[in-house]
Order: structure tokens, then sequence, then C-alpha cells
């Protein structure tokens, strides 16, 4: 009982595994050395000092350590002796001693021109199941009780309950902005009204734009403060670390209730205070955290075990858990279920099947149908027209073309592809100029203060200065300003801004024909372009989607303009078509989706499926030229923060090579029964987490033996906090279980938990029970290309490279397809 209560005392040591560990590496030597870096993560057996660790904050993604080091990710040779060691460091061997903790370094000259500071390890997710002896005989059990019809059933409720509780956080979320911006433009309004006097050419602005900026920065400044200081994980749209979650790599804090809470309030008040972003990104972040904490049936933040889905604690049914959470986020954000479904398949999963396929259309659909009850309802509306939160509205004549317009839809998407791909660069140069040069959190609260207040003193720019006023009546804008205009009409600029980006698209997709001046779109297009690439990368809690088909959507509704300015007789130059097809151009240039993406944008506006041929011409060529210049601006972000994100094929450099040039050697072992004492200094001298077990063995050359399974550092450190010795096996035999280890899930306690042996110095361990007895192996002869298809297709963490005779010869994880 003392043992089991050590497992989970909240004052524990849970630095291991845990989400909120974030790893910064220090080099061993100095960056102008010639020769290859010290890079040991281990120290031999015997020799004095402990491993330093440094904490930090992320930026936009932070991660553990996948081999968590003090050096970039690779190894040097540090031998062991029983004997002595030299002054250098390297031990003095005798014939049957073995260098346990020699291995071979590969990446520190791929990461010589990484900044230290961005030398940041990995962790990756075990999303191959460990098919243990324990696990065998559950699933015997099961089979026996019938578990195995209730655990599906379970599943599937799961599932459903998903698709609720995002709904309803969506909707939450959505009608708290839309009250809150109800009041701030109704105020702007009256202020400008009030301030302004009408029919003459003059006004005092000055009080609405004072007002205007406090009714901004506030807002801007408590999320983005909240972001900073409380959550930085929670910056930005959440999509990109939610890709590499899904990918196999671990994010701290990335799937946390105070993630969820503070990520709901930064969206809230940065949507209010006007800055160039949207909430349909972070509903995807929101839907991920949800899946993840209802799948596992308890609370590590409130320390609360509700004891009920415990079938489901392992990292590969979290994964498929988390998969149908964003798939709900998209439907709830869109009221597009089958877009939601074709997002995660397209965007978000490295792994699928069939059965997954139905259950995440099923969150999908319950979280759109949910969402579009309860907005239904607080609206009161007798009818379901609330599909999602970004409704563009339905077209009010079907959207029809002319087969000579495909060529023009066609530049329409190059021209979207060409903004897309210098928006993406330009944004990440904006980024790391942010992350050298603005590395305070206060200086970062500041910034996004600042681009607040310019976004505001633009818009007042706009307003004074370009006089576009329109008759009161064709507009379907909530809030008219009159400012400088006659009796019965409107500021066309000023409806522009006085309302959330959402409105906005869905007014350039739906105001009439002559609403806006040629100037008007051309300066607003260029304006909200730069906003929308300074704002995203902000410490605030935004989606990029909105602001992209906003730009998009202006200046294709510009193009449409200038086409009916020089061919007047024209008679299919609707301009809500081409905003259309201009948002989904750009749409396309910036976040480089295809099929997802054309079905959202059917699902939103309810257009016709004919017109699914032009929005798909669109889509491609933009993806296809700004593929030419860069990535999306997702894999930008994953890839500008060095994550291993494991591409769909391997990088081409890689074809013609064998598992004897990547894989890295020798390997740490363990016999199948071994010394408790060798595995309690192995754990604290060495960080790998994951460790051959080998049998036929002559001596201590484990290195040498004959492969017969791999044991997790987790399960090794849960089996020293349980005492599940061979010398006390009577004690613990009957009633240890695979659930044994599910309960300390996802924060497995770290071997600074485990207490000094002392009496079990000579006690063994027995781990036949324990260890997957069927890894996959490799040969040393197989290529490299298959190696990757069947690392990534299976989602692995380690895979054990043996020679003919099954005995080890090195071991490869997904760094080595990255940076070797």
């Amino acid at each position: 009982m003392a043992d089991k209560k050590k497992l989970i005392d909240p004052d524990d040591d849970l630095s291991s595994d845990d989400d909120d560990d974030i790893k910064i590496l220090d080099t061993a030597t100095s960056p102008e050395s010639t020769e290859e870096p010290s890079t040991s993560h281990c120290q031999p057996i015997g020799e004095t000092g402990n491993s330093q660790h440094k904490e930090g904050v992320p930026s936009l993604l932070t991660m553990d350590a996948e081999l968590e080091s003090e050096a970039p990710p690779t190894y040097e040779s540090i031998g062991y002796d029983a004997g002595t060691i030299s002054a250098n460091g390297i031990a003095n061997r005798n014939e049957n001693s073995e260098p346990i903790f020699h291995v071979r370094s590969r990446t520190a000259a791929s990461l010589a021109g990484v900044p230290q500071q961005e030398q940041t390890q990995y962790e990756s997710l075990d999303y191959d199941v460990c098919e243990n002896k324990l696990f065998q005989d559950e699933q015997l059990s099961r089979l026996r009780d019938r578990f195995s019809l209730r655990t599906h059933i379970i599943r599937w409720i799961i599932f459903i309950l998903i698709g609720i509780i995002t709904a309803v956080i969506a909707c939450t979320i959505d009608i708290v902005i839309e009250e809150l911006s109800e009041l701030k433009y109704n105020f702007l309004k009256s202020s400008v009204d009030d301030n302004v006097t009408v029919n003459e050419s003059g006004g005092d602005l000055a009080l609405p734009y004072l007002w205007w900026l406090l009714l901004s920065a506030v807002p801007v400044a408590i999320g983005a403060g909240m972001v900073t200081y409380i959550e930085p994980i929670t910056a930005g749209s959440g999509i990109p670390q939610v890709k590499s979650y899904l990918n196999g790599v671990k994010i701290p804090r990335i799937v946390r209730v105070k993630t969820l809470a503070v990520k709901s309030i930064g969206v809230i008040t940065s949507v209010v205070g006007g800055l160039a972003g949207g909430k349909e990104g972070p509903m995807i972040h929101a839907g991920a955290v949800v899946a993840a904490g209802i799948s596992q049936g308890k609370s590590t933040t409130f320390v609360k075990d509700f004891h009920v889905f415990k079938a489901f604690r392992d990292d590969h049914e979290k994964r498929d858990f988390v998969l149908g959470g964003a798939a709900a986020g998209v439907s709830a954000a869109f009221g597009a279920p089958i877009g939601g479904m074709l997002f995660s398949l397209e965007e978000a999963a490295s792994f699928w099947n069939q059965n997954l396929i139905w259950r995440t259309l099923i969150a999908s659909i319950i979280s759109s149908f949910t969402l579009n009850i309860v907005l239904s309802a607080y609206h009161g509306v007798s009818g379901l027209t609330f599909t999602g939160l970004f409704n563009l509205g339905k077209f009010d004549h079907p959207l029809t073309f002319e087969y000579f317009e495909l060529p023009l839809f066609m530049l329409l998407g190059v021209m979207g592809g060409l903004m897309g791909a210098a928006w993406n660069f330009l944004n990440t140069q904006i980024n790391k100029f942010r992350s050298r040069f603005v590395p305070w959190r206060a200086g970062k609260v500041c910034e996004a203060v600042l681009v607040a207040i310019l976004g505001v003193t633009l818009a007042c720019a706009m307003i004074y200065y370009i006089n576009d006023c329109r008759p009161l009546g064709n507009d379907p804008t909530i809030h008219p300003v009159q400012l400088f205009c006659e009796d019965n009409e409107y500021n066309a600029v000023a409806a522009l801004w006085f309302q959330t980006p959402e409105a906005t698209v869905r007014a350039l997709f739906h105001d009439p024909p002559g609403s806006h001046k040629i100037l008007t779109l051309a300066v607003f297009t260029i304006v909200y372009y730069l906003l929308s690439c300074s704002t995203f990368g902000l410490n605030v809690s935004l989606g990029v989607f909105i602001p992209t088909a906003l730009v998009g959507a202006a200046w294709g509704r510009l193009v449409a303009m200038l086409l009916f300015y020089m061919f007047p007789e024209t008679q299919f130059l609707h301009p809500g078509k081409y905003a259309l097809i201009g948002a989904a151009a750009n749409l396309g240039g910036v976040l480089r989706m295809t099929i997802s993406l054309s079905v959202i944008l059917m699902e939103t506006t309810g257009v016709e499926t004919s017109f699914f041929f032009p929005l798909i011409i669109a889509l491609i060529s933009a993806k296809w030229v700004g593929d030419y210049f860069n990535d999306g601006i997702y894999d930008t972000v994953i890839e500008v923060n060095h994550v291993p994100m494991l591409p769909w094929e391997p990088l081409p450099q890689y074809k013609g090579l064998t598992a004897q040039a990547i894989l890295s050697k020798p390997v740490v072992c363990i016999k199948l029964r071994d010394r408790a004492h060798y595995i309690y200094e192995v754990l604290h001298k060495c960080n790998h987490n994951g460790f051959p077990v080998v049998d036929d063995v002559e001596g201590d050359r484990r290195s040498e033996g004959r492969v017969c399974g791999i044991i997790l550092r987790s399960q090794l450190i849960v089996i020293l906090l349980r005492s599940l010795y061979v010398e006390n096996q009577r004690f613990w035999q009957q009633e240890t279980t695979i659930q044994t280890f599910r309960d300390v899930y996802p924060r497995y306690p770290s071997i600074q938990s485990v207490k000094p042996l002392d009496r079990k110095f000579n006690y063994t361990v027995d781990l036949s029970m324990f260890m997957n007895p069927s890894p996959v192996r490799v040969n040393t002869y197989d290529s490299v290309p298959r190696i990757f298809n069947i690392f990534r297709a299976l989602g692995l963490r380690h895979l054990l490279v043996i020679n003919n005779e099954n005995r080890i010869e090195g071991i490869i994880t997904r760094r080595d397809f990255i940076y070797k």
C-alpha cells in the first residue's frame, strides 16, 4: 500500500514523462570546435554527478526530449568499466567490460547552425501497443466475459460525448464574443454619432478613437497576459501542436484543463479586442483537449480519478480520441461535419483506419448538430439555421459559372498561391525577429497591445481619409455608421471595421454590387494583409483561417469590380462569387489544403455541388504555386520550432541507404533476469526511454545478447516503485495487471521518485511478464525507405536493428530519419 500511495502522490517529482517538463539542451563543446562535440546523455555507472536540465518556456511548440539529454540528439562514446576511470573520462576496460553507454554521434553536424536555445529535445509518444504477458492476459479475460463488446460501445459513447462537449464550449465562446462585440461596436457607433457633425467634411474623431483604443487594448492585454504568464502553449491556433501530437511527438501541456480554460478566454479577448484573427482555429485545439480529457476518465490537473474508461489509458487509444476531437472542433467551427472529418484526414492525421473514419464522422455530426440546437435556441429561431460559428450565410441565387471563366479562376488561384507564399515568408521572418528581439514576457504582452493599437489607428485613418458613402439599406451591416455621409447614407469603410472579421467576410460575400469603392477594397486588402501577417505569432490565442479568408474575399471582390469597370457589359461578374473564389485561393495559398477546404467552404456557404469544380481549381492552383516557394503555414511553424515531424515520405537523401547507415549503437541493454541495482543505476545515469531485453548473455556483455523483447523506461520505474522483484513475487504476482501501469499514465514518475534500494540491492527483476516480447525488428541490410514506411505506418517509438543471429546491432528513433 505504501508503494501504491507513492505512485499517485501529487508531491512526487513526475518529471520523467510529465507534460509540464521542457528540457533545454546544453552543448558539451563550443560551436567553434572543429571536432564533433561530446553529446552523451549518459554517464558511466560509478561516475559521480547527475545530469542537469534547464527548464524554459516554449514559444510555439515545446516538447520533452525523445532522449532527454544535455546535448544535441546524439551520443558520444563514454565507456564503462567495473574497474577504474581515466582522467579524460574514458573507462579502462577489461575483457568482460562493455561500453554500455556508448552511442554514436550523428546529428551534431546537422544542428551546428541551430542556436543553442532552440536545440530543444522532443519526446515521442508510444503509439505501438506493448503486447506483454499482462496485456495478453487482459485480452483473454475480455474474451471470456465479453468485455470487448462493452469496450466497443463505450468507445462510441466517448466520441459522442466529445462532439457534445466540444459544441457546448464552442457555443459559449461564440455567445460571449457576440455579446461583447455587440456592446463594443454599439458604443463606438454612438460615440461617432455623438462627436461627428453630420453633413460636414470635418469632425472630431479623437474621442471615438481613444475609446476604440481602450476597448481594443484592454481585452488584448488581458488575453496576452494570460497566455504569456499562465499557459504559453495556448498561443496561436493550436493546429501545429495538434498535428505534431498526432504525428507522435509529445507536447507538454497541450491537452490540459488549464490549457482549455486559457485558450477559451484568450480567444474571446483577442477577437473582442479586434485583432486580425478568428476563433475557428483554436476550436480545433479545444476539441483535442476535450477528447483527451474525457477519454482518460481522470483529471491530472485536479488529481481526481473517476475510475472510468481505464481501458483507454495509453497513447494509442488517446491518439484516436484526440483525432476525433479535432474533427469535432472543425465541425463546430464551420458547421461542416464532412469537412471536419476530411480535415482530420488531410491535415492532422498520421494514422488512419476505417473504424476511426466512422467514429470521427459521428463526433463531427454530433458536434455540428448540438451547436445548431444551442445557438438556434439562444437566438430564438424555430429552425436549425446556425450550423457553425463561421456562418457565411446562403447565397440568394445559385452560383453559376461559364466555362470560359475557368482560366480566370485558375489565374486567381495562381494569385492566391503567390500571395500566400509571400504571406508565409513574411510571417516567418517576423516571428524569427520576435523570438530574437522580444524574449521577455512583458515585451510579448506589450507587442500584442501595440499591434492592436496599430490596427485601430489604420482603421481610423481609412475611415477618416476615404470618402465612401453608400445608400442606407443596401448593406446588411449590423452597425451602419453615418459619419460624414448624407442622411440615409452610411460609411462603407466603417462598415468593414465596425464588426467582427467573420461578419466582414459574410458582408463581402453577400453585399450587392456597388457596395464599395475600388479604392476602399484595395486599401483594405493591403492593410488587413499586413495586419494579419503581423498578428499570427503573437502571444495570443487566435487562428489564421478568418483573416486569410477575409483578405482573399476582399481582393477577389476587388478583381470582379476591376473587370466590371473594364468590361461593363459583362453579366457573369458576380462579386460574391469572385469573393468566394478569392477566399478559397488565398486560403489554399497560406494553408495548402485542398479537399477538406473546398468541402468546408461548400458546407459553410451552401453552394451547389456544381461549383465544387471552380473551387478545387482555385485551391489546387494556389497549392501548387505556393508549394514551389515554401510550405504551408502550419508546416512552417513546425519546421521553425525544430519539431521532429515525420513527413509522408522519407527524405531524398535516405534513398539507397540501409539501416547500418542511420542506426545508433551500441545500445544500452538489460538482461531478461537482471539485477535491480543495475536497472536502478542505468535509469539514473541514462535517459533513454526504451531498452532492448536480451538473453544468452556471456558475463555482463549485454550488448551482444540475443534480443527477446523491449522494455520502456516508464515500466522499469513502476517495477522499482512497486518492488516487483523475483524474491517477493508471491506477494504481488496475483494482483499485478496491466492496469498497474495504466494507473500512472500519462504522468509517469521519474527515477528520482525511487528510493535507494538499500536492502534490495541484490534483488532480481524478471522482465518476462513486463516486456514487449514482439518488438518490431529490421535487419542491418534493410533499406531506409522501407524502414521509414514501417516506422511511420505503425507509429513506432523505437525500432530495433538486429543481425542474422538476432543479436542487437543498433536502435532507430524518429530523429534518425530527420537529422542524420
